[in-house]
């Protein structure tokens, strides 16, 4: 008999909340993270603004030799998976140690650390590279460390697939869980790739936004307006477990994970085919793992870009998906107040979706002033919307063509 999951914990660090409570309650109250880069001279740039955290204090997780020696995507992780357990009634014990795994993705990894090593390199010679130059910048670093953290023994791995990272990796959690490798597993996550190479990578590429005159209306999906995303950064870790050992210790449930669809393009590098295809076939996928019908989804939470591309074509797959159906759905992208997290989009907004749930309120689209003919589903414009939630299902898409959905529905203890 398959295994049930659960969602009992929930942690972040976003551009409009450094804990899961200020987060939501930003999101609802339609607070952009957008504002001009803080960590470094970017006047430049083609692009000048980002989604930056602010105020956040590594004091609170790590003591100040470990974060000396860990890049800020680590520092975020540890402190979003710290949260999570905690918020799980898990952070002093009360799990097994090889029951329990870590899945914490990031798109990119450690490129701050990078650039900084690179030119140290350059600047004056190898010595001068820091012995802690790996472990900092490789990608699964952050789930070692977690791992570490809480004794955690069980399944270990980072996944990496661009803005698809932490959708697979709570995907990926479900699945081990379902297949009995693990009763407890945390996962999610993290990116920090506020720094010149990624401003001015993707800026080169015409895939930001250039409303430098207006950094915190500039993430704006599914508006006749949008040019582009505005980078993001921070980190969405949850805990899930499976349903009997979380009911055997009485832990509050957000929800139970019933679907998981994961696909590919095979198709561009940066693009999607028509009408999303690939991401429509994730999301049958999901609602076909979980035994339910179009007709049961209350909620997407869409990947929501706010790119000129991929915003119509999300809305075309949902409409082929769901067919009359769509026009009764919710849809919003959260995007539009955190910017694009990258490795940590997925995470962050199934935690938005897991809150849905919870407090019956779809999160909006901010920014929204002008409507696009081919985005012309309900994107929930500027206000939070009350309604019953029972069914969401969070999409994510990545860069060289990967999909993902998610199936989160009401626990009904």
């Amino acid at each position: 008999m398959k295994r049930r999951v659960v969602v009992t914990g929930l942690g972040a660090v976003t551009p409009v909340g450094n804990d899961v409570a200020t987060t939501w309650q930003s999101l609802l109250s339609g607070v952009s993270g957008g504002a001009y880069i803080t960590k470094f001279d970017a006047s430049e740039f083609k692009v000048k603004f980002a989604c930056e955290v602010k105020g956040f204090d590594v004091g609170q997780y790590m003591d100040r030799k470990e974060a000396k020696r860990a890049d800020l995507f680590t520092q975020y992780a540890m402190a979003a998976a710290v949260q999570a357990m905690r918020d799980a009634g898990l952070e002093q014990g009360g799990y097994v140690a090889e029951d329990t795994g870590v899945i914490i993705g990031s798109g990119i990894g450690g490129l701050s650390t990078m650039e900084e090593q690179h030119s140290a390199l350059i600047q004056s010679g190898n010595r001068r590279i820091s012995p802690f130059f790996v472990p900092m910048f490789i990608a699964d670093i952050a789930a070692g460390v977690v791992s570490m953290r809480f004794g955690a023994k069980g399944p270990n791995f980072a996944t990496m697939s661009a803005c698809a990272t932490s959708a697979h990796a709570i995907g990926e959690a479900f699945r081990t869980i379902t297949y009995g490798d693990a009763s407890v597993m945390i996962c999610g996550g993290t990116e920090a790739s506020v720094c010149p190479m990624a401003i001015g990578g993707f800026g080169n590429m015409t895939a930001l936004s250039e409303r430098n005159d207006s950094p915190a209306t500039a993430s704006r999906p599914f508006d006749a307006t949008r040019d582009g995303f505005v980078l993001g950064e921070g980190a969405g870790v949850v805990v899930l477990e499976e349903l009997e050992h979380a009911l055997n210790r009485g832990a509050r449930i957000y929800g139970e994970i019933i679907g998981y669809g994961a696909t590919g393009d095979a198709y561009h590098l940066t693009g999607q085919p028509e009408a999303h295809e690939g991401l429509q076939r994730a999301m049958r996928k999901a609602m076909a793992d979980g035994k339910i019908a179009p007709t049961d989804v209350d909620y997407i939470n869409a990947h929501g870009t706010s790119t000129p591309l991929n915003d119509p074509n999300e809305i075309k797959g949902i409409k082929a998906v769901f067919g009359d159906h769509a026009h009764k759905l919710s849809v919003s992208s959260t995007k539009s107040a955190t910017g694009h997290m990258l490795g940590a989009a997925g995470g962050v907004e199934f935690i938005a979706c897991a809150m849905a749930i919870r407090d019956g309120m779809i999160p909006p689209t901010i920014n929204y002033t002008t409507p696009d003919p081919e985005c012309d589903l309900d994107v929930t414009p500027n206000t939070p919307k009350a309604r019953a939630v029972n069914v969401v299902l969070s999409n994510s898409s990545g860069f060289g063509g990967h999909n993902v959905s998610i199936a989160l529905r009401r626990w009904h203890g």
